[in-house]
């Protein structure tokens, strides 16, 4: 089919909620798609953050066609020894907590929500969450998510949530009472501005959960497999959390999301309480389990760390020579540009140019790429970029 036949079918048979750049992708390698017409691009925002290790790793790619060809999937009823393999890889490079495994985000949210929820006190039930933060579409997440404009047309929302400025510690301590199950917060808010949670700020959430009795949340769906240069995001200021949330990147580009909880509260969730018919299901565990190996084997932390320094000194060359950037910021391979304009046209014009990169919160240029990018991939994604404020003269 061609780009527009392929356009033209979506348009008569796919709800239309997304906004799409009119190209038909169908091949991807590395940080590198390719389109339809054949035309090559440089994701630097691969997948939405899901192909955190490029687009079909090697590796990735035979582990799904070896555990294909013995089984898809198993329900729930029974044990599969890819779920417990990856529970124990995670429970390692994390904190040691145990796992429930389920296929998205938003999945992973309401199964931390309702843990909350059910293993605090009876008359504990509030949830503090930030505002700026995003958790997800479905009811509970988008319930938490403190951003007004994802509300519209769906009101009334779930009772129960407070609202809270981000890394503001009096305003968190003013809503704190002994009504509160749970604070759910992104150590990085992505789709937020990659905004990052001070160390202090993070330390009180955990005291103050301490003290109540409730238990802390931290939504590392975004900032987690290793996007931060550790781990998970949370192991910077090493704070613990009781609950963490992971999808995206977990999964090499297969849909996989989950919650780890310390021992003591994963203890509520007890059968029939929560489920997910499809999660921890043996082809997505297994393409988890290659991706966790592919970034021990890769040293892909250090090159996180190592390329995140080298993308951010190069940014802020371009913030002396361009007055639309106000500034850059992020951790690990995790970027945001302050813009003090709208974003969207450098960024059309960037993909124009065969360079892709997201804008969030509408001034916020995101830059997320695979945690194996290059050096010279990302010259060549500053490039173009500059060429686009060069010729847009901003």
């Amino acid at each position: 089919m061609t780009t527009a036949e392929t356009i033209a079918q979506f348009e008569q048979y796919v709800i239309a909620n997304y906004n799409r750049m009119p190209s038909v992708i169908v091949k991807g390698h590395g940080s590198k798609i390719w389109d339809a017409d054949g035309k090559e691009y440089l994701d630097m925002f691969p997948g939405w953050a899901v192909s955190g290790i490029g687009h079909c790793h090697p590796k990735v790619v035979e582990a799904i066609r070896d555990q294909a060809g013995r089984l898809i999937h198993i329900d729930n009823t029974f044990y599969n020894e890819p779920q417990g393999r990856l529970a124990q890889m995670l429970g390692e490079r994390a904190f040691g907590g145990k796992c429930f495994f389920c296929n998205s985000g938003a999945e992973a949210v309401e199964a931390a929500l309702k843990l909350a929820r059910r293993h605090t006190k009876k008359g504990k039930y509030k949830i503090i969450s930030m505002e700026g933060g995003f958790h997800g579409r479905t009811m509970g997440a988008m319930t938490a998510t403190a951003q007004p404009q994802k509300h519209q047309g769906f009101l009334p929302l779930i009772p129960g949530f407070a609202y809270v400025p981000f890394n503001d510690i009096e305003a968190l301590k003013e809503n704190f009472d002994e009504e509160v199950a749970g604070v759910i917060i992104e150590p990085i808010q992505g789709e937020g501005g990659i905004c990052v949670a001070d160390e202090s700020y993070l330390r009180t959430i955990r005291e103050l959960c301490d003290e109540h009795g409730a238990v802390a949340i931290w939504d590392e769906v975004q900032s987690g497999m290793g996007r931060s240069g550790k781990w998970f995001a949370y192991q910077n200021p090493n704070i613990e959390p009781d609950i963490m949330t992971m999808a995206k990147a977990l999964g090499g580009g297969i849909s996989i999301g989950g919650i780890m909880a310390r021992p003591e509260v994963a203890a509520s969730l007890t059968p029939g309480t929560h489920a997910s018919t499809f999660g921890g299901n043996p082809l997505a565990c297994a393409a988890a389990i290659a991706t966790i190996e592919a970034i021990d084997e890769e040293n892909m932390l250090d090159n996180a760390l190592n390329m995140g320094r080298y993308i951010r000194e190069k940014l802020s060359e371009l913030q002396n020579r361009y007055s639309i950037i106000d500034g850059v910021r992020g951790l690990g391979l995790m970027i945001g540009i302050q813009l003090n304009e709208p974003g969207a046209d450098i960024v059309d014009k960037c993909w124009e140019k065969g360079l892709r990169i997201n804008c969030t919160q509408n001034t916020v240029l995101r830059f997320m790429p695979a945690l194996n990018v290059t050096q010279a991939e990302i010259d060549q994604a500053i490039k173009i970029l500059s060429d686009v404020m060069t010729e847009m003269n901003v």
